[in-house]
């Protein structure tokens, strides 16, 4: 007989977790955080904007009364930005086990009309700041039995849609960053996996879905026909997080709607 009635339960569970989660204010990434509270873990907040984050927080706190929730405010773009977070992770004390490597942006333009500075910027958001933050979190993830990283990539770094060639290379390379750190990090008991959005209703996708005919075409290559909520990618995050999926690592998880199937 099962000594442990509840193993299975614990393994939907992240009690005993504590997950920095980066852009964290707002869309997917404000969406995961909650979802990791819901399933128990301890947040550490990180985005660039410190008053907004702060109200994040207060809310975060209040709905998660047993939950420990504290925030940072660095723009991880700079180098020094990134080793402030790991100093006050390091004050704090905090058993760094899950990460979220959300923060990120774009500048949409055709590739002739990339300023340098432009392309170099979205390849820092999306890409280089993840990569820093792995290796940072590293010496504190190995420490844990079961850790985990989730990059947030896109449906653009897997076939080609309209955000700018940069964006999707840069997501791309994310992608296998995931495949990389999975295979050399398997060792150290960290998984690593990815998470490849489509639409999502965010405050970034408003303007584009804002076109009535774009809406149409966007939906008429969805087979589910709707755009994705912040909480349907937030709960694939929270997915490959959890001791459930302890035997998945260098993944890369479409949460599109069946976009990338939809062929002709």
């Amino acid at each position: 007989m099962n000594s442990r009635p509840n193993s299975r339960l614990d393994a939907w569970q992240l009690q005993g977790h504590t997950a920095l989660v980066t852009g964290a204010s707002k869309g997917i990434g404000h969406a995961a955080a909650s979802e990791l509270a819901g399933l128990g873990a301890n947040l550490l907040l990180v985005a660039r904007d410190e008053d907004y984050l702060e109200q994040v927080r207060a809310e975060l706190a209040e709905d998660f009364p047993g939950i420990e929730i504290l925030a940072f405010g660095a723009d991880l773009t700079e180098a020094e930005e990134r080793l402030a977070v790991f100093d006050w992770i390091a004050d704090l004390g905090a058993p760094l086990s899950l990460l979220i490597n959300n923060a990120g942006g774009n500048q949409p333009a055709a590739v002739l009309d990339y300023r340098e500075e432009a392309y170099r910027g979205i390849f820092e958001q999306n890409l280089f700041s993840a990569f820093e933050m792995c290796r940072l979190a590293h010496p504190q993830l190995v420490q844990h039995a079961n850790a985990a990283i989730v990059n947030v990539g896109s449906v653009s770094g897997l076939t080609h849609v309209r955000t700018g060639a940069a964006y999707g290379m840069s997501k791309a390379a994310l992608h296998q960053l995931t495949r990389n750190l999975a295979v050399e990090w398997a060792v150290d008991g960290i998984r690593v996996n990815a998470v490849a959005p489509w639409y999502i209703r965010t405050q970034r996708s408003e303007p584009a879905l804002a076109d009535a005919d774009y809406l149409d075409e966007v939906l008429d290559h969805t087979p589910l026909r709707r755009i994705g909520e912040p909480e349907e990618v937030a709960a694939a995050i929270a997915f490959l997080c959890l001791p459930a999926a302890s035997y998945i690592t260098g993944q890369v998880l479409a949460v599109d709607g069946g976009f990338l199937s939809y062929g002709f």
